[in-house]
């Protein structure tokens, strides 16, 4: 007759395999989320931001979960908070430029 092997023994690759997900996968994520929020919350008047759709822009007047944001000179749009994906490190002072776009030149020929 054979020795059984202990239940807990057999469970033992089970929560090694859990907390190898946990400090790889799940912590990293969260840490992350927090400094998105932490971001979000910290958002203030004349700061240049990057939307999730990619769209360059300043914020104009922050209302609660939106923000009224600044695409152009003539296009200001209503948005929620949590559309903004990055805020970039330093206000635009030249325009396009310093957003890290390049400016299309040129015209019809």
């Amino acid at each position: 007759m054979q020795n059984q092997p202990n239940p807990i023994v057999s469970l033992i690759p089970i929560i090694a395999i859990f907390l190898i997900f946990y400090f790889l996968l799940i912590r990293p994520q969260q840490k992350e989320a927090d400094v998105h929020k932490k971001m979000l919350e910290g958002l203030k008047k004349g700061d240049r931001i990057v939307t999730n759709g990619g769209f360059y822009g300043t914020i104009v007047t922050l209302k609660g979960d939106d923000l009224e944001v600044r695409f152009s000179d003539n296009v200001k749009l209503l948005m929620a908070r949590s559309a903004v994906s990055r805020l970039l490190s330093a206000p635009a002072e030249g325009g396009a430029e310093a957003a890290g776009m390049k400016k299309i030149e040129g015209g019809a020929s």
